[in-house]
């Protein structure tokens, strides 16, 4: 079976359910040049990718080869995507290759996808409909087969009266606005050119028919763009959304664990940020547990968790040594803050301790008021942990059993990845101290000289600082507060500018 996906015009957030589901069944994936990474993102591990790369006036696979490849796949009895920016069969050739499946056999369907005709203006402020200006929209691909001459009938398009959309059509802005112009339609009929339309770098030029091939110039617009021409686009300034978004525009690496991301890649984009995912640690469970198996044999009072990946790798501990979570029955449980207490949560687990401010210092001195003269804590966490937290339980005369349960180690895979992203880069986000180092060690010389850095806690920023990063820190450690202190970084660089 070959199933062709229409990715839509930007990330996975217009990739239909349909499509993403598709997608995460998928044994091979052939994808074209304008399908984003965040889409990527979603093939399985284990699936085959190919890259056939098509872009206008360069096919370095050939049409021909595509749909030999996409029958090769499925004759082999493999689950095939054929992943196309925008909509397959809107001048995405998707049509000739179902044709060339029909004829040999095989299996297909098609799952629709946003076209960038209608998603790039939207996100532009433009509805390309509207009562004010217009009853019909008329989409022109702006690319001829064989890059022969074109052949658009501008006279009638002028004549329809509705919005036009030209794809492919930037190298060939001053033919169209010269034939538009040519077949009667006023100079000063309001156009615009959107690039990149639906992503976070997204650029858009607002000016006349007449004046928008020397305004695209001078702005440098590029492919991929979409041309609107109509009365409709003067309503661009009044419902543009998109491109006041507080981080448009801005490029920022999430450094935490692949498993852990997502929550704060979701809060970066809804903010307007294009999100590197790159993660620069991984959590993995001990080897050696005897450390685990000798503190289970003391009582404790508290067992005292300091991440979410704490809670579940001291589940997968305890499994290893033949015991569930019934072991800590009769504690009382402490969580350094609320993703740590939801972790618990999953497991039926309530917090019964929570600092106000999720740090381990504030964690010590809230245990301090609940924990008996003499009691006893049981520490579950990675290895190398601050020592702040235990040192400070003991200095009151309390035990402490400080348990590494898991490694914190460098995410080295990502590290080639990284250095070809950050020069692109605007800043990168820490939630720990080890995602600090594990950056530093990815990215090697390839820092810039004061690159930004969100930290979400004091230990965070001083180890950020310590490689002359250029710091801000959380007001809380919290997601939510480490995407806010993302946004103030960029609010603070705008003052310095002004």
């Amino acid at each position: 079976m070959v199933t062709l996906v229409g990715a839509g015009p930007g990330g996975r957030g217009l990739l239909t359910l349909a499509g993403a589901e598709a997608l995460r069944q998928a044994e091979v994936v052939v994808y074209d040049r304008l399908v984003s990474e965040e889409i990527l993102a979603l093939i399985p591990e284990g699936a085959e990718r190919a890259d056939v790369g098509k872009e206008q006036s360069r096919h370095p696979v050939p049409q021909a080869e595509i749909n030999a490849l996409l029958a090769r796949y499925a004759q082999d009895g493999r689950r095939v995507v054929r992943l196309k920016g925008g909509d397959s069969f809107l001048f995405g050739r998707g049509g000739e290759e179902c044709e060339y499946l029909k004829a040999h056999g095989i299996p297909f369907r098609v799952i629709p996808g946003v076209t960038s005709a209608l998603a790039a203006p939207a996100m532009a402020g433009i509805p390309v409909t509207h009562r004010d200006f217009c009853s019909s929209v008329h989409i022109i691909t702006a690319h001829a087969r064989g890059n022969a001459p074109l052949e658009i009938d501008y006279g009638s398009l002028v004549r329809l009266r509705g919005t036009l959309v030209f794809l492919m059509g930037v190298t060939a802005l001053p033919e169209i606005c010269a034939g538009l112009l040519a077949a009667g339609l006023s100079p000063d009929t309001p156009a615009a050119v959107v690039e990149n339309g639906a992503r976070p770098h997204q650029r858009k030029l607002v000016s006349t028919a007449a004046g928008l091939p020397d305004a695209a110039r001078e702005m440098g617009l590029k492919s991929p763009a979409v041309i609107v021409v109509g009365g409709v686009c003067t309503l661009s300034d009044t419902l543009d959304w998109f491109t006041p978004l507080p981080l448009h525009g801005r490029t920022v690496i999430v450094t935490r664990p692949k498993a852990r991301a997502g929550r704060l890649s979701d809060k970066l984009r809804a903010l307007g940020a294009e999100v590197i995912e790159c993660p620069c640690i991984e959590t993995v469970l001990r080897a050696d547990l005897s450390a685990l198996q000798e503190a289970l044999a003391v009582p404790h009072d508290w067992a005292v968790f300091t991440s979410p990946a704490g809670v579940h790798l001291t589940v997968q501990a305890l499994r290893q040594l033949g015991r569930d979570l019934r072991v800590l029955y009769g504690l009382r449980f402490a969580a350094v803050g609320c993703a740590t207490a939801e972790a618990l949560e999953a497991y039926g687990l309530s917090a019964d301790l929570t600092p106000e401010q999720y740090d381990g210092t504030h964690l010590a001195e809230a245990l301090l008021h609940e924990l008996p003269e003499g009691g006893a804590a049981l520490l579950l966490r990675a290895s190398g942990g601050s020592p702040e937290l235990p040192g400070r339980l003991a200095e009151a005369g309390i035990r402490v059993s400080d348990v590494p349960v898991y490694d914190t180690v460098c995410g080295a895979a990502e590290a080639a990845y990284l250095r070809e992203r950050l020069a692109s880069a605007d800043a990168a986000a820490f939630t720990s101290a080890s995602t600090v180092r594990g950056f530093m060690q990815a990215a090697g010389d390839c820092v810039p000289s004061g690159f930004a850095a969100a930290c979400i806690g004091p230990q965070t920023a001083k180890e950020a600082a310590h490689y002359g990063l250029r710091v801000k820190t959380a007001q809380n450690a919290t997601v939510e507060a480490l995407a806010a202190c993302v946004e103030e970084l960029f609010s603070d660089r705008k003052g310095e500018t002004e």
